[in-house]
């Protein structure tokens, strides 16, 4: 199959730049954790799975391309799941390496990699989402209100990293090998569906997008990121007297709960409202079109004078 040819190559020089550094620096992470002939092996391994990965990525960044200027975003999904796939495989190594090493308190490399993670993801997000080239949202107001939903999930990735991150920063005390795991994958799993879920809305609504009816995404988030991560910074707090849980993130999830709580109650008022003035307005319309048609009288000729009768003539 022949890949369509790319309408922004920008576009796709940027994203694939973008995927190809932030794979290449964790395996640096992953290479330099290693020593000895091991360290050949996994350079080796890496280089490999980077050019396996970059074929693929060759044909699906050329096809998120094509479809950049237009309203579907299904080859974006695509290739964010891969990406992610592929990385968190990557971190989690690095991840498990820091774990085996405790007495390896370089704050410095771990931040750094908590810093990447954080810098990356969403700003590939951000690239696949591409508002800015959406030529068929030509209102201001609706291209900003589509930038403030975006804003949403962009905080969320960051809220996501920053629970991941606990596990390979420097810490005193462990938590619970099977916390740490659930956690882990737990993360994972929420970066690899909820941004695709927030573009599978973008393709959904097509051409005649309205931003206020994407609630998918919003009541995913509430779920999944306000509440339940608030439960897991709240237990490792109380439970494990972890200092390294993020206080402002805290009030950051308390925040997005009230107001998204505050936003589905105004929307659900707001169709109760509407809901009755569109039942009188169809009702009206199905009268109009349920009224019979005037009879017209009529119009029946008659003959005023009737005409004569023709006789046949006899001869004699």
């Amino acid at each position: 199959m022949v890949p369509p040819p790319p309408t922004n190559k920008p576009h796709v020089c940027l994203s694939t730049i973008l995927i190809m550094s932030s794979m290449a620096l964790i395996d640096a992470y992953l290479v330099e954790q290693n020593h000895g002939p091991r360290k050949i092996g996994i350079c080796i391994m890496v280089m490999v799975g980077d050019i396996c990965f970059l074929i693929v990525l060759r044909y699906v960044a050329v096809w998120v391309g094509a479809e950049v200027r237009t309203a579907k975003r299904g080859y974006a999904m695509i290739l964010w799941f891969l990406y992610i796939f592929v990385l968190e495989i990557k971190v989690y190594f690095v991840y498990q390496n820091y774990k085996a090493d405790r007495k390896s308190l370089d704050a410095l490399a771990r931040k750094a990699l908590t810093l990447l993670l954080s810098v990356c993801i969403p700003v590939l997000f951000v690239v696949l989402v591409a508002i800015d080239h959406m030529e068929y949202v030509r209102a201001f107001k609706k291209r900003e209100e589509i930038r403030n939903r975006l804003f949403w999930v962009v905080v969320d990735l960051l809220d996501i990293l920053d629970i991941q991150a606990n596990l390979w920063e420097p810490q005193k005390k462990g938590l619970p090998m099977w916390a740490e795991g659930l956690m882990f994958f737990y993360c994972y799993i929420l970066l690899l569906v909820l941004p695709c879920v927030s573009l599978s809305e973008i393709s959904m609504q097509g051409i005649n997008i309205v931003p206020h009816k994407m609630l998918l995404y919003p009541i995913l988030s509430l779920v999944t990121i306000n509440i339940i991560t608030l439960f897991i910074r709240g237990g490792n707090m109380i439970l494990y007297r972890d200092a390294r849980v993020s206080g402002i993130l805290i009030g950051k999830n308390i925040l997005a709960i009230i107001l998204k709580t505050c936003s589905f109650v105004q929307y659900r008022r707001q169709l109760q409202n509407a809901s009755p003035a569109f039942g009188v307005e169809l009702q009206k319309n199905s009268v109009a079109h349920a009224r019979p048609a005037p009879v017209l009288p009529q119009v029946v000729m008659q003959d005023q004078m009737p005409l004569p009768e023709v006789t046949t003539c006899e001869h004699t």
